[in-house]
């Protein structure tokens, strides 16, 4: 349909344009934050480094017979010493994979692999205790500290025949080839030094050699690819399925070399076992502690350095030059020391200052080399050999580890692919952590042979939508489109690519009673919006006297399930929306999800590939491809008004495509709205996701991953009782609890349960409408609280078999969720405790009798929702909440009143509340863009009476109510009115939609409407029979609603397209099997109305009866009275107490406290942990994304200024907005 060319009027000079907000991460602000951010890290690695390393050289010196600090009879001690720093990390891996083994993964390795590793670690373990404790210590402290750097001769030879494998890569030959040429240099410096000018260390320098070797064995699994050994592959592979197995036996082989190392060398000197004294020197002890944490320590910020992209300048820089440093420390007291008499006495005793101390262990270090007969009798070829010894070991490393400077890393990265083994090295921690860096081996392509593809990610976004606002459809499609200029279909990034799917529920409307369909006021609004944002993005020519743009390449099709519009976005992403016919296919969220779930993952995704089947491909190869494009497909599940920037969804994409055992991942959401209600809401969710999320993330897993926005794996949808158990239909009362009221959660139940892991990224943030009226809150959380319960006490139930399957679910995080559980399910219990206090307090009332006044209130209401309707229910429930509000402001001044009384804070109630606001203060100090959230903290508090006490009692007794209760109204919108609503809509006035018609009301309307259409209702049913019936028969209602809506649309729509056959014959086979309209049958839905009624009996008797019996504890108790009080003196802040006045604290107030106080402080250190782990994500992702030049559409407001020196009335955009909109 050829469209009329239209023209904005020459003098129609003004523009109302929506302000769209693209990114709100100011660019100085953020390289300030990852400069911080990385210069800290590096310091940190540096300093610790040298720390590691000077102690542990320190440690070396005192086992030398020239050290005076720790004495002769007393080596033996530095030698133990010694041994410690060697099997420490061995420990700490030992304590780590036996944890990992017992709770996560138990795999045990094969006998060979066994064999093998007992081999190589003892290799390892007796050259580093034979380096260390035998050799080392008769060495000067120059040879010290240099010789370490030798270990990397293993590392270069095997560098060098990765190099004659790679393609195009023999200029990578020099390094290590001059790696290896310095460091056998080194060794022939080295021996010509001790050998020839002092030959009675002949042992000692040929154990060392030894030594360094043995040690440089350690990393082999770093080139394990080069291995022509057929079986040594096999070995590296099972050493990798069973790596805590073998970690445990690695860690055990380890402290048993260098026990029996130690054990036998001491044995074997002239002091032996008995001159060592069972208390250490205080000296060595700290050292041991010293060396300990800060090479743990560096090792982690090592780790964190990479993970941000600051490997150069905080990991490779810092560990080349330690050893640099560390040598000039330990040579600089020559400068005074060189006068002094070889037997001048070093005692620690004489110093004092903590400088004195340093200055002489350092003095004391320095004996080794000055006692040495090249330095006494200053032979000067012995004193180049030995510098240029320690020059050529140091170049050695730096060549054998400078692939480390170019080093590719993906924006988020494991541990385990950055680094080969677990764990570093004590006395080796520079070198260990570099040689331990993953090396990548080029692979030689053959002739003829191509090279494999990188494999690019698909992201479907698909959003359901019902009764959308006009503001909230602007939201999410102003989202889409942020999205698809951030990321071009054919833009200079191929990583990703994305398409938008619209899934819009009752899109179509009756019309002549009945006789006809067309598009409703809903589905024609969203028309208008497309529109509206796809002429902003497009950024035509802005002259007022351009023709208006007409939207290129654009669909309208008629499909069995109703109609889609294909859109291609001004960046050439693809939109699809589908307005669905509820006559025709199944209505509401879940069956919509299952809609896009078989379209993409279904028909999609396997469509290419049993076509290539028939055409004669390998099966083999088939199914290798299909496996790697379902892990690679992702479903982010959208609502009809969230809006995200294109970050958030990158953010996500991250966590899915390095974590491969990750099946779905969530952001931070955040309500937005105004009024109380939103406001509460605010600091829930803030609190919520601050402490409750990052605590599952960090201790096991998220348990629900919101609809609103979440990513999906394909592979993980498509597993075995997940897609196919969520087409499940509700036939049982507790099915329509678990499986239609928390969807959300169902689907991520069922993930967990197939061993899938949900993660929560804090750093991707997305917004959604929250309720902001009273009624409208208490009927979501009706539906969220049972359902909540419901999918928990699945979980918890089968929490054995799915401990097994998944790795990120163990035994301790099942008892975590089963003590939330029951702190969620004694709430009420607990806001009557609260308030039975408040009475005690305010009234001077008796505590039983002040209890029993707390109970009357809620018992009273817990009888009128049984008798009365629900919106009565809701209205005195408002009521309450008000009363209440006011009674918890009483408590809060009844606690601090307590404090004053008792002229203290040192009690458990003063202890408590101040905690509690020290913890959610600093907890939003660590969110700074959420700071502002704690001004909601008050308003929550007041109303937590609201939120766990009445809104309890009415989701556990309306949970026989399994409507939606949001978006709903008994009124519906007159088809006559339309126009006037368009009208309404476009110019601003109103900024809600019309009422809408609750679920019991549409239903009946479709059974009337059957009733009275039987033979049209048959006569449809008949044409999906097949896809030519389907093409022939509806050809008439296609272009009736067709019709109607393309005049909608104007200019933006080219001519009609048709679905192909094979498309057609696919939705009229998911219909009929899963997506089929639910017909009504009254005996099914009054069985289920009974069996609802009882269902929710039962709860409603178990759920209360629990906080009955905790209420009649605290009641007998304190009816006995002082004689089962705990019994505590009074302490006032300057530390004193009065033993005379004592405090009485019931036993199970106190228990509650303890309880409730240890569990947020568990989820509070979950926190710190996650937010560690956010920030590193965060500046690696603004380190590595690049940000495409491209303009801000708010901006234009800006740009109206701006004249042409051709035509002074030409805009920046050509379309006049009929009204101003504000997104942020």
């Amino acid at each position: 349909m050829k469209q009329t060319p239209e023209f904005r009027k020459f003098w129609d000079v003004g523009k109302e344009v929506p302000f769209i907000q693209d990114e709100q991460m100011p660019k100085k602000l953020t390289h300030c934050l990852k400069w911080f951010s990385c210069t800290l890290v590096g310091m940190l690695v540096f300093v610790l480094a040298l720390l590691s390393k000077t102690s542990f050289l320190l440690l070396i010196t005192f086992g030398n017979n020239q050290t005076e600090i720790i004495p002769l009879d007393q080596k033996p001690t530095a030698l133990l010493a010694i041994g410690f720093v060697l099997v420490g990390p061995s420990v700490l891996l030992l304590l780590k994979s036996t944890w990992k083994f017992i709770f996560k993964n138990g795999n045990m390795p094969s006998k060979k692999t066994v064999f093998w590793v007992l081999c190589v670690e003892i290799l390892v373990a007796l050259g580093a205790a034979v380096l260390t404790i035998v050799a080392m210590p008769h060495f000067d402290i120059v040879t010290n500290v240099m010789i370490l750097n030798s270990i990397s001769i293993l590392s270069a030879f095997f560098q060098v025949d990765a190099e004659f494998l790679g393609r195009k890569r023999k200029h990578l030959l020099i390094p290590p080839f001059f790696s290896i040429f310095f460091i056998v240099l080194g060794y022939v410096l080295f021996a010509v030094n001790y050998l020839v000018f002092e030959s009675s260390l002949r042992v000692s320098v040929g154990l060392a050699m030894f030594g360094t070797i043995c040690v440089s064995v350690n990393w082999w699994e770093n080139y394990s690819p080069l291995f022509t050994i057929l079986s040594l592959k096999k070995i590296s592979k099972d050493m990798v399925k069973s790596s805590n197995a073998v970690s445990i036996i690695s860690s055990l082989t380890r402290i048993l070399i260098t026990s029996a190392v130690i054990g036998a060398y001491v044995a074997l000197t002239a002091e032996g076992w008995k001159s060592v004294k069972i208390v250490f020197e205080t000296v060595v002890i700290a050292l041991v502690v010293i060396q300990t944490l800060s090479s743990a320590l560096c090792r982690w910020f090592v780790v964190v350095a990479c993970k941000m992209h600051a490997l150069r300048r905080s990991f490779v820089m810092p560990m080349y030059f330690a050893s640099i440093i560390v040598l000039a420390v330990f040579l600089s007291p020559l400068i005074y020391t060189l006068p002094l008499s070889n037997n001048t006495s070093i005692t620690l005793e004489k110093s004092e200052s903590s400088t004195e101390w340093v200055e002489v262990l350092l003095t004391d270090a320095i004996q080794t080399l000055l006692t040495r007969d090249i330095v006494v009798n200053m032979k000067t070829e012995g004193l180049v050999c030995l510098g240029c010894s320690a020059l050529c070991w140091w170049l050695g490393l730096v060549l054998s580890t400078i692939y480390i400077w170019f080093l590719k890393i993906h924006r988020i990265e494991r541990t385990q692919d950055l680094f080969v083994q677990r764990m570093y090295e004590g006395a080796f921690l520079e070198q260990s952590l570099m040689l331990n860096t993953r090396f990548e081996i080029g692979k030689k392509i053959k002739e003829n042979e191509v090279a494999e593809p990188t494999k690019k990610i698909k992201v479907f976004l698909c959003a359901t939508m019902w009764h959308e606002t006009y503001d909230e459809m602007m939201k999410i499609i102003i989202s889409m489109f942020r999205l698809d200029k951030y990321r071009p279909k054919h833009g200079k990034h191929s990583d990703v690519e994305f398409e938008f799917h619209i899934y819009f529920d009752d899109a179509f409307k009756d019309v002549n009673n009945g006789r006809g369909r067309l598009t409703n006021e809903y589905a024609e609004i969203l028309v208008d919006v497309i529109k509206e944002i796809y002429i902003i993005f497009s950024e035509e020519d802005p002259c007022v006297f351009k023709e208006m743009p007409s939207l290129p390449s654009q669909k309208i099709i008629h499909t069995p399930y109703g109609g889609r519009l294909e859109y291609t976005l001004p960046n050439g992403n693809v939109m699809m929306v589908h307005l669905k016919d509820k006559q025709l296919i199944r209505h509401k969220k879940r069956w919509s999800q299952i809609m896009y779930l078989y379209y993409i993952l279904g028909w999609r995704l396997n469509k290419q590939y049993y076509e290539n089947l028939k055409a004669g491909e390998e099966p083999e190869l088939i199914k290798k491809k299909l496996k790697s494009d379902r892990e690679n497909t992702y479903i982010l599940a959208l609502d009809g008004d969230t809006d995200f920037q294109p970050s958030a969804v990158m953010l996500l994409i991250d966590r899915l495509k390095i974590y491969p055992e990750v099946g779905a991942a969530c952001g931070r959401i955040h309500p937005t709205g105004t009024g109380p209600v939103v406001w509460y809401q605010k600091f829930e969710y803030a609190v919520g996701h601050w402490l409750q999320k990052t605590a599952e993330h960090v201790f096991g897993c998220v348990l629900c991953s919101p609809g609103c926005f979440s990513l999906f794996r394909g592979a993980a949808l498509m597993d075995d009782n997940v897609m196919k158990r969520y087409t499940t239909k509700a036939s049982e009362a507790s099915h329509y609890i678990q499986y239609d009221q928390g969807e959300d959660r169902w689907l991520c139940t069922l993930l967990l349960q197939q061993g899938w892991r949900v993660e929560y990224n804090a750093a991707s943030d997305a917004y959604t409408n929250a309720p902001q009226d009273f009624k409208e809150f208490y009927n979501q959380r009706r539906r969220w609280g049972p359902s909540t319960m419901a999918n928990t006490i699945d979980l918890l139930g089968s929490g054995q078999l799915t401990a097994q399957r998944n790795s990120s679910i163990s035994k301790l995080y099942i008892l975590y969720q089963v003590i939330s559980m029951a702190a969620s399910i004694l709430g009420p219990a607990t806001i009557c405790l609260m308030i039975s206090g408040s009475f005690v307090f305010i009234f001077n009332m008796e505590e039983n009798s002040a209890l029993a006044l707390a109970i009357v209130p809620p018992t009273v209401y817990l009888i009128l929702c049984f008798k009365l309707k629900s919106d009565v229910q809701i209205t005195i429930a408002a009521i309450m909440s008000l009363l209440y509000a006011f009674l918890m402001a009483g408590t809060v001044l009844s606690i601090i009143g307590d404090l004053v009384k008792q002229n203290t804070f040192m009690t458990p109630s003063g202890l408590f509340l101040i905690g509690m606001v020290i913890l959610y203060l600093t907890t939003a100090a660590l969110h700074p863009k959420e700071f502002s959230m704690v001004i909601y903290g008050l308003l929550y508090f007041i109303c937590v009476p609201s939120g766990y006490l009445l809104l309890a009692i009415y989701s556990i007794v309306n949970m026989n109510n399994v409507s939606w209760g949001t978006r709903e109204s008994g009124v519906q919108v007159k088809t006559s009115a339309l126009d006037n609503i368009k009208k309404k809509f476009m110019k601003a006035t109103c900024c809600r939609c019309p009422c809408f018609e609750s679920e019991d009301e549409m239903n009946k309307e479709v059974l009337q409407a059957e009733n009275t259409n039987k033979t049209e209702m048959l006569q449809m049913t008949l044409e999906i029979q097949s896809a030519n019936d389907f093409a022939i028969n509806t050809h008439k209602n296609k272009q009736t609603w067709i019709e109607h809506l393309l005049p909608k649309f104007g200019f933006c729509l080219t001519p009609e397209s048709e679905l192909s056959m094979d498309e057609i014959d696919f939705w009229i086979d998911l219909q009929k099997k899963y997506l089929e309209p639910l017909k009504e049958n009254k005996e099914q839905q009054e069985k289920i109305a009974n069996d609802l009624r009882e269902l929710r009996n039962k709860a409603t008797l178990v759920y209360f009866f629990c906080n009955a019996l905790w209420l009649v504890a605290t009641f007998f108790l304190q009816a006995i009275g002082e004689a089962v009080y705990i019994k505590i003196p009074k302490i006032y802040p300057n530390g004193t107490y009065a033993a005379k006045e004592l405090l009485s604290l019931d036993p199970i107030e106190l228990m509650f406290l303890l309880g409730f106080a240890g569990l947020l402080l568990m989820q509070f250190f979950a926190m710190l942990y996650h937010r560690i782990y956010t920030l590193i994500h965060f500046v690696a992702y603004a380190e590595t994304e690049e940000k495409a030049p491209r303009k801000k559409v708010a901006q234009i407001v800006d740009d109206n200024h701006e004249t042409s020196e051709d035509d002074t009335i030409c805009f920046e955009n050509p379309y006049v907005m009929t009204r101003h909109i504000t997104y942020v």
